[in-house]
């Protein structure tokens, strides 16, 4: 009943707000491009400043949500984040492109997965793990839903038409369910009792713990590698010459693939440790990374690329709420979280311009050499994580 009526509603929510909010921006990048005459460091500037501002307003979305005020904070979120995103249908000059922008990303800070995961890790508490790894089962495929069905609105009836058909189906049917779904969640949270507070000195607490930072880097190295890359994988894959659909096509089967990685979870996660899926994660990002480089020469490695980004993105999406639950404690989830992915949203908002400027001077294979290396940092990262966690 419970998963029924919080957890599956939410999970459908969930991929439509990022199929929305995050992925109409690298499936609409080259129709920008083309149409508005602006460079990809301008476009990707915007995107930018959205994820930045998501960081920023992340821990105050998370105290609200604390405090028992998810539901108003969640669904109206999301509907703001559909109002914005149609009116890029009317944008003509930068400016006006960054400031709806700018709303996208306050919306975002209380709409996507930081706000979802705050929200069933209050409501149910132990089963919370499973409730957001079925969330990110459902939501991996944003992605998927996102490319080929803007591609082909696009095809028919140009941009401009396309984000608000995007925004009418959130508004219509990602909002409702979000505020049905927390409607039951704060039912269900009542009748457990739960703490809705927040200590005022959580932050400062988890601010001195060494783990707390190993997690916050090795996320956003993550974040880093998968940003850069998704966002720019169009005209890389079209600058390479794949034709357009081709890399639809590619772009599209990352989702699929997320949502392996975290079947792969699910069936091993009895036999083995958070700490080794860890691991197993941040290797599968770097052999991602390395399979794109050298796909350019043995274009087979293309597949084996999709395949080990798109699992090691996806298990790492459940990887950063379940760490911070067991390593990190449950109470004041939405604070600690908060704070937590304020590096990692920061470093997804930077890497799409980082990874332009870096292309402005090296082209594409610097980008993926980048991307290389900030999956090793990430991995040394989470290694370091046991011993810590045990002088802790």
């Amino acid at each position: 009943m419970t998963f029924r009526r919080i957890v599956w509603p939410l999970a459908v929510a969930e991929t439509l707000v990022w199929a929305a909010l995050y992925y109409s921006f690298p499936a609409l990048l080259l129709e920008w491009e083309r149409d508005l005459g602006w460079s990809k460091t301008e476009l990707a500037g915007a995107l930018t400043l959205a994820l930045i501002t998501s960081a920023l307003l992340g821990p105050v979305t998370g105290r609200l949500i604390d405090r028992g005020f998810g539901r108003v904070v969640f669904s109206g979120s999301a509907a703001l984040g559909g109002v914005f995103l149609a009116g890029l249908a009317w944008v003509e000059h930068p400016w006006q492109f960054y400031c709806l922008w700018f709303g996208i990303g306050v919306a975002m800070a209380g709409s996507l997965y930081e706000a979802c995961f705050s929200i069933l890790t209050h409501a149910l508490g132990d089963k919370a793990r499973k409730a957001i790894t079925l969330v990110t089962l459902v939501a991996g495929l944003a992605g998927t839903l996102a490319f080929p069905s803007i591609h082909l609105l696009v095809g028919w009836v140009g941009w401009r038409d396309t984000v608000v058909i995007v925004a009418g189906v959130n508004l219509l049917v990602a909002v409702p369910l979000i505020w049905n779904a927390c409607r039951h969640a704060d039912q269900h949270r009542a009748d457990q009792r739960a703490p809705i507070g927040a200590h005022p000195g959580t932050a400062s607490r988890v601010l001195r713990t060494p783990v707390f930072w190993l997690l916050a880097v090795a996320f956003s190295m993550a974040y880093v590698e998968h940003f850069s890359l998704i966002t720019h994988l169009l005209p890389l894959l079209s600058e390479r010459g794949l034709s357009d659909e081709a890399a639809v096509l590619t772009a599209s089967s990352i989702g699929p693939m997320q949502v392996a990685g975290r079947l792969a979870m699910l069936a091993v996660e009895k036999y083995v440790s958070t700490f080794w899926i860890a691991l197993t994660c941040f290797l599968a990002m770097s052999g991602a990374a390395i399979a794109l480089l050298c796909s350019q020469v043995v274009p087979l490695l293309l597949p084996l690329f999709v395949v080990l980004q798109g699992a090691g993105i996806g298990i790492s999406s459940i990887l950063r709420p379940v760490m911070t639950a067991e390593l990190l404690g449950r109470a004041h989830f939405g604070t600690i979280s908060g704070f937590l992915a304020i590096p990692s949203i920061l470093a997804a908002a930077l890497a799409p311009t980082l990874a332009a400027l870096v292309w402005g001077m090296g082209g594409y294979e610097m980008v993926i050499l980048v991307a290389i290396a900030t999956t090793v940092v990430g991995l040394g990262c989470i290694g370091s994580i046991p011993l810590l966690a045990s002088r802790r």
